[in-house]
């Protein structure tokens, strides 16, 4: 099940959500650039949740590197899948969420439900050596926003039938709640060791749940808000 497209127009155009994919894109080549050195950079930039359990970390690398990854690891990708799936997704649903809370306010709701998300993602995986890297997280956010703006959206979806394809349109409240029902089984195999993909799953939950509740600061209470249109 994958997003091709949303029916909700925008009147400004999105000119932070095309900067944030810009940045992503320029990251990942600098990335593909380092060769050998790819993997300790992933390990210093990316969100490391071992690093947080182990104690006195924080007095041995200062705040500041103990701080970076939380921020810089939604800006890593973990190869061209991951980039341009996470970059399509944001390209559909970012530009109204930016249309509607404002460019400015979209930059900072955009960091602050990836900072969510990370914090979510160390918590559920507490100790684990693996670095969790992606945009994905701020981007559950966005869509957590747009659950509760366009519920009543309709979203174009590539869904697999046996060898084939089919595109269908969804309304957005189902496609963004079977989404998250996704996530949060997925999410619960892995806390029981039963699902092994690599897959920030609590990272897509924190961010996702915190772009609903971040919505209200940044835009006020939501009630109203809603758009039947779409």
């Amino acid at each position: 099940m994958f997003p091709i497209r949303d029916n909700v127009p925008v009147k400004r155009f999105p000119f932070v959500n095309w900067a944030i994919i810009a940045a992503n894109a320029y990251v990942f080549f600098r990335e593909l650039a380092l060769g050998a050195d790819l993997e300790p950079f992933i390990r210093r930039y990316g969100l490391v949740p071992l690093r947080y359990a182990k104690h006195g970390m924080l007095a041995k690398v200062g705040l500041v590197s103990y701080l970076t990854p939380f921020f810089s690891s939604m800006f890593l990708h973990a190869g061209w899948i991951h980039i341009i799936s996470n970059m399509w997704v944001l390209y559909i649903f970012g530009d109204n969420i930016e249309d509607r809370l404002g460019h400015f306010k979209y930059l900072f709701f955009y960091i602050a439900c990836g900072l969510a998300a990370a914090a979510a993602q160390v918590w559920f995986s507490w100790g684990s050596p693996v670095p969790t890297i992606g945009a994905s997280g701020a981007i559950a956010g966005v869509m957590g926003a747009f659950f509760i703006l366009y519920p009543f959206a309709r979203v174009a979806t590539l869904i697999p039938i046996f060898i084939f394809f089919k595109i269908v349109e969804i309304p957005a409240a189902i496609f963004l709640a079977l989404w998250l029902w996704i996530q949060f089984y997925s999410g619960n195999a892995a806390l029981s060791g039963h699902e092994t993909s690599g897959v920030a799953w609590w990272a897509h939950i924190g961010g996702f749940l915190s772009g609903v509740v971040l919505l209200t600061v940044f835009l006020g209470s939501p009630r109203g808000t809603r758009s039947r249109a779409y």
